[in-house]
């Protein structure tokens, strides 16, 4: 809990402007933020209980989260499971937010999961897709991306449609491995129960006992995310997941993910869940570069205002 040489006590002495120091098996805490210091003791020790490793990127936001008195947040996020990989390792959310976007995946029909790079909108979209068939929930998994460029030509790669566009799909393609296995996602993709297709594909289908993925929904047009949409049969289950901020759409066109937001967030049956640059779970410098982004993209609203 205490880090190699205790440096994730150093970090939150750092951070909370505290001193800090161990005295046989208690931890102690002096400064004005010395409560804040202590829960975020017990917020670590939560984690460590989970089994779960403690991170720079972990320790971070049990820092953000006891600054808001949110501490004992943590302990109910590291219970809960979100599936399991086929070597029998549990998945589990490791933010709130995370924790209310797979809520939601679970309680509603329609599901929108909008947030920045990282905080795992589709690995834990997929995983709830492995859950679903492994309980015998669905049928059929179908996941689809649009096949929009982020500034280089499909154009120019080899192959046909299909091969061009596997390399936007690879990041699917590895969370459903980790999940089924090689072997088994092998034969799924050959039985026809995994689909991975470009968005262009859904047209004129009714998709009935699936659950269905739009990935890099920013990219989808209006009248593409509609057809999308209106696709949906019965027994059915659909995430849609995005970044508003990195559309790759060309000048002039309106995202389809921007736009369904702002169309359906008050239909019963769907959920519209935000995460934000505090569920970034990858490497702790993503977190500081999506908020760089956000404090540049603010400033410019306002020159331009």
């Amino acid at each position: 809990m205490l880090g190699i040489f205790d440096e994730n006590l150093d970090t939150i002495a750092r951070e909370l402007e505290l001193i800090a120091r161990v005295e046989g098996t208690k931890i102690l805490f002096e400064g004005e933020n010395a409560a804040t210091g202590g829960a975020v003791a017990e917020s670590l020790l939560a984690v460590a209980d989970a089994g779960e490793r403690i991170d720079r990127g972990t320790l971070l936001y049990c820092i953000e989260l006891a600054r808001e008195g949110r501490a004992s947040d943590v302990g109910t996020v590291m219970k809960s499971v979100v599936a399991v990989t086929f070597r029998g390792k549990p998945v589990k959310c490791k933010t709130v937010g995370q924790k209310e976007y797979v809520s939601a995946v679970k309680k509603h029909t329609v599901t929108f999961g909008v947030g920045p790079a990282g905080t795992g909108k589709t690995y834990l979209a997929v995983c709830l897709a492995a859950a679903a068939y492994k309980a015998k929930e669905i049928e059929k998994i179908i996941l689809t991306r649009p096949a929009v460029e982020a500034g280089e030509k499909l154009g120019f790669l080899p192959g046909d449609l299909q091969t061009k566009v596997d390399p936007y799909l690879r990041p699917l393609y590895d969370a459903l491995q980790e999940m089924f296995g090689p072997e088994t996602y092998s034969r799924l993709m050959e039985k026809g129960v995994i689909e991975v297709a470009p968005l262009a594909y859904m047209r004129g289908r009714t998709l009935s006992n699936a659950f269905v993925i739009l990935d890099e929904a920013q990219n989808a047009t209006r009248e593409q995310m509609k057809m999308f949409l209106t696709r949906l049969g019965d027994g059915s289950k659909m995430v849609v997941t995005g970044d508003v901020t990195q559309t790759d759409l060309p000048e002039g066109k309106t995202s389809g993910l921007r736009h369904a937001i702002g169309v359906l967030k008050n239909v019963e049956g769907i959920a519209v869940c935000t995460l934000s640059d505090r569920d970034v779970v990858r490497h702790p410098l993503v977190m500081r570069i999506v908020r760089a982004y956000e404090t540049d993209e603010r400033r410019g609203k306002g020159e331009r205002k």
